[in-house]
This record gives C-alpha cells, structure tokens and sequence, in this order.
C-alpha cells in the first residue's frame, strides 16, 4: 500500500468516527421530549353529532418569537388534548375547538408562554347556541441553559392548567350540552390551517 493510499484510509476513517466522538461528547442537553396527551383524562361527552378544530393563531417564527423551537408546539398540544378529550354523544349540531392563541416569546431571559381557546356550540343551521373559553399562561424568569428543556416544560406546565381550567369552563358555561353519553363517539374533524375565523 503506498503513503497516498495509507493517508487517504486515514483521513476517512478519522471523518467516519467523528461523528461518533461528538455524539459520545454530547453537550448536557435533553433529547427525550414525550408528545403530549391526555386520553388519561377523563372525556368531556357533548351532545353533538360532529366536533371540529380550528386553529386560528399561527406563530410569526420570527423574534421575539421561539414557538417553533418548543420539541411540543403548544397548537399541537392544544390540538391533542381537543382530539382526546373532546367527545360527540348527540345527533345534531357541533362543537367548534378553537385555537386562538398558542405563543411562546422570549426577550432576554424573560420567557412568556400564552394559550387561549374557544369552544363554540353551533346548531343545525350553524348558529351560535354556547361557547366557553379558557387561558392559561407560564413565564420563565433567569437564566435559560437548555432553550427547547424550558419552552417543553413550560408547555407542559401550561396544558396541566388549561385541562383544569378547560373543563371548569365548559362545565360552568355548556353545562346543557354536556351528557354521560352511550353512542360510539364520532372522531374529531380537523380543519385546515389556514381557515380564517368565522363572525
């Protein structure tokens, strides 16, 4: 083998165990971020025929914004806790899940994190019969080390008090749309994206 030959494997070998050697050096951040959900939670059963979800807010992904650095975008948990939670026992009308506002932005070390939705109650000719709307906010003070560790906990700690707050909403508001429920219940429509509030 000549000294080209020799000094050519050498190189390769040393570019195949690079990555090897960074991966085994690691920089102390987290990788492991579970999705969210909440099929652990008990159902809210409404007397509709069909639910929907709409998402009405979509981030700017452009600073002070971060929502798109979260492992768990906030929309996306918003969204699995309606598809878990949210069931139909009814044969008309429909419930309308709305996303209204899913952000996480951050300024400095001041890391503030806002969710707010909308449950609508339309009838057989889509008139608004009921609604009920919830919020729940975390903030994050300091020094931030590992960016997408905070902004999943923060999600995560914001979706523990809008599950709460949620159901006490509807509870308080739907209380005449709400049933125990026998039927099979009928799955979650998504609406698209882009679809723009109705008046």
């Amino acid at each position: 083998m000549t000294d080209r030959s020799r000094r050519r494997r050498g190189i390769l070998g040393a570019t195949l165990l690079l990555p090897l050697l960074l991966a085994g050096c690691g920089d102390g951040q987290r990788t492991d971020f579970p999705a969210l959900h909440y099929g652990y939670l008990q159902p809210i059963r409404l007397n509709v025929a069909t639910i929907a979800i709409e998402q009405h807010f979509r981030p700017s992904g452009i600073a002070p914004d971060v929502t798109q650095l979260d492992p768990a975008p906030p929309a996306d948990a918003l969204r699995a806790m309606a598809q878990d939670r949210l069931k139909s026992f009814g044969t008309s009308g429909r419930a309308v899940f709305i996303i209204q506002d899913a952000s996480m932005i951050r300024q400095g070390n001041e890391i503030t994190g806002s969710m707010r939705v909308r449950l609508e109650i339309r009838d057989a000719d889509n008139a608004l019969v009921g609604f009920a709307e919830a919020k729940s906010t975390a903030q994050h003070s300091g020094r931030v080390g590992d960016l997408r560790e905070v902004l999943y906990d923060m999600t995560k700690a914001m979706m523990d008090n809008m599950n709460v707050e949620f159901e006490l909403q509807v509870n308080n508001a739907l209380r005449g749309w709400l049933t125990d429920g026998s039927a099979v219940p009928a799955p979650v429509e998504q609406a698209p994206l882009e679809r723009l509030p109705q008046p």
